[in-house]
This record gives C-alpha cells, sequence and structure tokens, in this order.
C-alpha cells in the first residue's frame, strides 16, 4: 500500500503537488541544480533535449555494448575480442549521402569536441541517428578521445541526478 501513495505522499497534509515550489523542496542536498527555472510549472513536456540542426544534423545515442558493463569488462580479453574497436552504426543510406562506407574512419563531432572511429553500417535503425556502443576507454580511440568528449557534463534539474544526453553531432569521413 506504501508504494501506491494509499496513505499520501511525503508532505506535512500527505497531498500531491502538481506544481512544486522547488527551492523549498524538502531534498537533503545543495538545492536546485540545473535549468531548473526552465521547467513547466505544471505537468508537461519538456523540450530540454539537444535537437538536431543543420550544423548537427545527427542525434548521438551511446548504448551499452552487449559485451561491456558499462566501463566493467572493457579491457578483458573475451570482451575485446568480441567487441573489437571503437565503432559508429549510421544507417546506410546516411552513410551514403556522406561517402562512407563500412569501415571507414569517421569523425564525430560538436562543440564539445570530437572524436574519430570506425562505421558500421547498419539499416535498423532510424536515418539521423547514430549508435556507439559501449564505453570504451579513451585509449581504445584512434586520437585517445572517447566518446564522452561529445557529451555534456552539465547538471540536471530540478536537483542533479543521472543525465540521461541526448547529443546532436556532425560526422564527415575522415582524410
Amino acid at each position: 500500500d506504501k508504494a501506491h501513495y494509499s496513505e499520501g505522499f511525503h508532505w506535512p497534509d500527505k497531498k500531491f503537488r502538481f506544481k512544486p515550489d522547488w527551492p523549498r523542496t524538502p531534498f537533503a542536498n545543495t538545492g536546485p541544480q540545473g535549468p531548473w527555472r526552465d521547467m513547466p510549472k505544471m505537468p508537461d513536456h519538456w523540450a530540454v533535449t539537444e535537437e538536431v540542426d543543420t550544423d548537427h544534423p545527427f542525434r548521438l545515442a551511446t548504448s551499452p555494448a552487449r559485451n561491456f558493463l558499462n566501463s566493467s569488462f572493457t579491457e578483458t580479453p573475451e570482451s575485446l575480442a568480441r567487441e573489437k574497436r571503437p565503432t559508429v552504426m549510421i544507417h546506410p543510406k546516411d552513410a551514403a549521402a556522406h561517402d562512407i562506407v563500412d569501415g571507414d574512419l569517421v569523425t564525430l563531432g560538436n562543440g564539445r569536441g570530437q572524436t574519430r572511429l570506425h562505421a558500421k553500417l547498419f539499416d535498423g535503425m532510424q536515418r539521423g541517428v547514430l549508435i556507439s556502443e559501449g564505453i570504451w576507454p579513451n585509449s581504445k580511440f584512434v586520437d585517445g578521445h572517447g566518446i564522452n568528449v561529445l557529451t555534456g557534463d552539465d547538471s540536471t534539474a530540478p536537483f542533479g541526478g543521472a543525465a540521461f544526453h541526448d547529443n546532436r553531432v556532425w560526422i564527415h569521413k575522415s582524410l
């Protein structure tokens, strides 16, 4: 029953707050963080993700690799033999539009930085999306700059916590 809030919520009057007063919300931390003032006043969709634009036409997802557990097992011989090297999956039609073929060395970038890795063509994904699986050590990337060089470290609203980033990037064939 407690998990379903049948006894009320964690407020003196036990009521749910649809419109929270973030600065006075009772959490034991340093106070509101991130762009909490920009949050909708009532529960609603909040367009807070990085949207693609003409300079950054792709969304980048950094999904876990099958043989890695976050950064665990990224340096075990068995996992390395299965995963081989850092790659970025790209839809074949997007690859063709950028003169990229399977196995090409490509550069991904945005205003935060850039990294080089190898392209892996995969038609089982949406166009306009790139996927780089695994959390490879920086040393495994061609220039020693890992995928996280493209990810922001901004604090999440309203009180920090795990950030699930939507990153926009550009891609081109490396010379």
